[in-house]
C-alpha cells in the first residue's frame, strides 16, 4: 500500500514535519511504503479558470507547465494521500491551497462540453494538521474543505489528525503526541486492509 504525503509546510523541521515523521515511521514500520513531496519545492501556480483541462479525459490537460505534474503522478501513484499542512489563516498554506484548486478542476472532468472520469477516483485521502487553536476552531474549516474535494473527486476520506501548538515557550513534540499519531497511521492501515477484506 503506497503512501503519498502532500507536504504543505514550508519548515522541514517544523510542527507539521515532525509528525509527519512519526507518521511515517509507524507506515514504514507496517511493511508499507511512503514518499514526501515538500510542495515548496514543486512551485504550483494558481488556476487560470481557462478550462482548457476539461478537453483532455486521459490528463490533467492543464496549459501551465509548472510543479503539478510530478506532484499529481505521485499522488495518482499512490493508494494513500496524506495532506499534511500548518494551519495559518484558518486553512492550509498557499502551495497546499493552489495544488487543490488546479487538482479539483484538472482532475475531474466535470466542466467541458461531455462529463469526463476523476482521475483520483478511489484513492483515499487523510490529513494532518498544525494549528494555534484547538482543533474545532483552527482545523475545522479545512477539514470541511478537504472532505469536500474528496467526494468531489470520488476519494474516500479517512480523517484527520490536528495538534494544537501552545507558542515557542512550550516543546510541540511530546511523547503523547508520538503515542498518537503511531496510533493514526496504524489506525488508517487498519480501517484500510479491513475496508479491502
Amino acid at each position: 500500500m503506497k503512501l503519498c504525503v502532500l507536504m504543505g509546510s514550508p519548515r522541514r523541521e517544523g510542527n507539521t514535519a515532525s509528525l509527519v515523521g512519526e507518521f511515517l515511521s509507524q507506515w514504514e514500520e507496517l511493511g508499507q511504503e511512503g514518499e514526501i513531496l515538500w510542495l515548496y519545492d514543486h512551485p504550483i501556480n494558481p488556476c487560470l479558470g481557462c478550462m482548457a483541462c476539461q478537453e483532455r479525459f486521459d490528463s490533467l490537460g492543464c496549459v501551465q507547465q509548472d510543479g503539478l505534474e510530478p506532484v499529481f503522478s505521485a499522488m495518482s501513484g499512490a493508494d494513500v494521500i496524506l495532506f499534511a499542512t500548518p494551519i495559518y489563516a484558518w486553512y492550509c498554506t498557499a502551495p497546499m491551497k493552489a495544488l487543490l484548486d488546479r487538482v479539483v478542476y484538472a482532475g475531474n472532468k466535470n466542466y467541458g462540453v461531455r462529463k469526463g472520469p476523476a482521475l483520483l477516483e478511489g484513492k483515499r485521502a487523510a490529513s494532518i494538521v498544525t494549528c494555534g487553536y484547538p482543533a474545532e476552531k483552527g482545523a475545522d474549516l479545512w477539514e470541511a474543505g478537504l472532505k469536500r474535494v474528496c467526494r468531489h473527486s470520488k476519494m474516500e476520506y479517512m480523517g484527520m489528525f490536528c495538534r494544537r501548538d501552545l507558542g515557542r515557550s512550550v516543546s510541540f513534540l511530546d511523547e503523547e503526541k508520538i503515542v498518537e499519531v503511531r496510533d493514526f497511521a496504524r489506525a488508517l492501515h487498519l480501517a484500510i486492509k479491513v475496508d479491502e477484506l
